[in-house]
């Protein structure tokens, strides 16, 4: 060996010690896996991060380790087809719904460096995530006013939430006539809706936002979205008031779809990060007033030997199949999220436990009648799900869904394609 190669082998050697040095002191997680989620390389930080998702305690592989908190990852990284560049920036990585000790939501990037290296950042986020859901509640009160007033019923509430002056919008938008004074802003809401205390929202933050579903005077819904503001009593006058601002959305952006931050790549439903935030407003609701709140969680039942037998592909079809049949099955009210690799969940406001186990079962012997074709093959395949409900005085998410993955347990060892339930604080 020359001197010139003895050399350049030393500097190697310097800078793969520097590197090596620089992965382990990083403040942050840091991963260097192979395109298939073999990891390469892993720090202190990262490690710790991700030991509580470890099977067995290995953490050979990180696309096994996430894959029932983060499933796209294996989507997202084979369809990239760049040599090199940003896979994800920033992906929320839900591992838990309570508020216990320890971390609950992880960022995640993702860099393509090369044809064989992906490099993986991760981080604790769970505190700057509580403090960006008050940030977007302000987002959404400034995009509603620069979006334009031509689609707004404008209401006046009394200090009880009921409508008490009529105003012509009302009637644009939602086509109710004045007989709707003295009713309750709820009025506009769809029968099937849950009810939240949205006079407390406002009084505590300022103003209550919500989207989701209305209901016009003919029985009809749209998408829209309502602002709730108090309103400053004059002086001398010791009655609460409140300003409503419904907005009709359909107008002005029909063809909008789920944020891509709280969608799943593959199906296009809400994600697990959608789902949770989800569920932790409607257990603050819960705690402002008690009501039935169930969830339920769906497999997909052999999903590995499915992909084992017939390929990648039907596996995907097979999922974006059980995500149809999700929505179908269940109200615009509930909250419906890929939050596994075969797995969804489904959150069901104002619905207690006989309800959810009903709605369940329908789901489950309407997939057992479907297939899924693919290149030709026709795929069978059947569901398993585990049912859970809140009983009142209880708030706890992770509560609720621990409950419905023992169902769903225990609905897997007693033989798959069936469901059952549990109601939190059930000891079996």
């Amino acid at each position: 060996m020359t001197a010139v190669s003895r050399d350049a082998g030393a500097h190697l050697a310097a800078e793969h010690e520097a590197l090596m040095q620089f992965l382990y002191l990083a403040p942050v997680g840091l991963v260097q896996l192979a395109p298939d989620g073999d990891i390469v390389m892993i720090n202190p930080v990262s490690a710790q991060l991700l030991m509580p998702l470890a099977h067995d305690g290995c953490l050979n592989n990180l696309f096994d380790t996430l894959r029932n908190v983060a499933p796209e990852l294996r989507t997202l990284v084979s369809a990239f087809a760049a040599p090199s560049g940003m896979i994800c920036d920033g992906l929320h990585v839900h591992l838990h719904g309570g508020d216990g000790a320890g971390p609950q939501i992880l960022a995640l990037s993702l860099v393509k460096l090369g044809a064989g290296r992906l490099m993986a950042v991760l981080s604790d986020i769970t505190l700057q995530v509580r403090r960006e859901r008050q940030l977007r509640r302000s987002d959404a009160w400034l995009n509603a006013l620069l979006a334009g007033s031509t689609d707004y019923a404008l209401a006046s509430l009394d200090g009880a939430g009921r409508i008490d002056r009529w105003h012509d919008s009302i009637g644009r938008v939602t086509g109710h006539t004045g007989t709707i004074v003295g009713q309750p802003y709820e009025a506009l809401l769809p029968a099937d809706a849950a009810q939240a205390d949205r006079l407390h929202d406002a009084d505590t933050h300022g103003w209550s936002f919500d989207e989701g579903l209305y209901t016009r005077a003919d029985g009809s819904s749209f998408r829209g979205s309502s602002i709730i503001a108090p309103v400053p009593a004059a002086e001398g006058d010791a009655e609460r008031a409140y300003c409503l601002v419904l907005r009709d959305l359909t107008a002005c952006d029909s063809g909008a779809t789920i944020s891509p931050l709280l969608q799943d790549a593959l199906t296009g439903l809400a994600n697990r990060r959608a789902f949770f935030e989800a569920a932790q407003l409607e257990m603050a609701r819960h705690r402002r007033q008690p009501r039935p709140t169930s969830m339920i969680l769906v497999d997909a039942d052999h999903f590995d030997g499915v992909v084992a037998r017939y390929g990648s592909a039907a596996g995907d079809a097979l999922l974006c199949a059980l995500a149809q049949a999700v929505q179908t099955a269940f109200r615009g009210a509930d909250v419906i999220a890929r939050v596994g690799d075969a797995r969804f969940g489904v959150l069901l406001p104002a619905t207690n436990l006989a309800a959810a186990t009903q709605v369940a079962e329908r789901l489950r012997a309407g997939v057992q009648q479907e297939v899924v074709e693919v290149d030709g093959q026709t795929v069978h395949y059947t569901v398993s799900a585990g049912v859970a409900a809140m009983p009142d005085g209880l708030t706890d998410v992770e509560a609720l869904m621990r409950q419905a993955d023992a169902a769903l347990a225990s609905a897997v060892a007693n033989g798959r394609n069936r469901v059952e339930h549990r109601e939190v604080g059930d000891g079996r």
